[in-house]
Parts: structure tokens; sequence; C-alpha cells
């Protein structure tokens, strides 16, 4: 079962740029942009919890998971 990243829909619904949103969780913009392509082979929970935080969301907004 796949997972989808909607990170860069969170990140507009909340007017966010990838460069705000990375000074506030506190990691670089490229570990950033590989999460939000989808690239991201795992994530760590304190990061998802930061992500919530400044995205003001729940993990489920941002993390699906579908079916093939």
């Amino acid at each position: 079962m796949p997972i989808i990243v909607h990170l860069d829909v969170m990140m507009a619904k909340r007017k966010m740029s990838l460069n705000e949103l990375s000074q506030k969780v506190g990691l670089t913009l490229s570990n950033l942009s590989i999460l939000k392509t989808g690239k991201a082979k795992a994530i760590r929970f304190s990061t998802l919890e930061a992500i919530c935080k400044a995205l003001d969301c729940q993990p489920g907004d941002i993390l699906e998971c579908v079916n093939d």
C-alpha cells in the first residue's frame, strides 16, 4: 500500500512557502523537498510533529495510505 504525501497541498492551504516551513521546522530545504515530492523512505515522528505544528494540521492531512 503506497503512502501519498500531501505536504504541498497543506502548504498551499496555509499559504506557506518551502523556505518558511524549512525555517519553522528546522529542516533543510533539500530534506523538505524530498519529503514533499514523496521520495522520502521514512520520517521521524518528531519531524512529523513539527510539520503538523507549523501547518496547524494533523498527520492524516499530510499522509494518506492508498490501495493499489
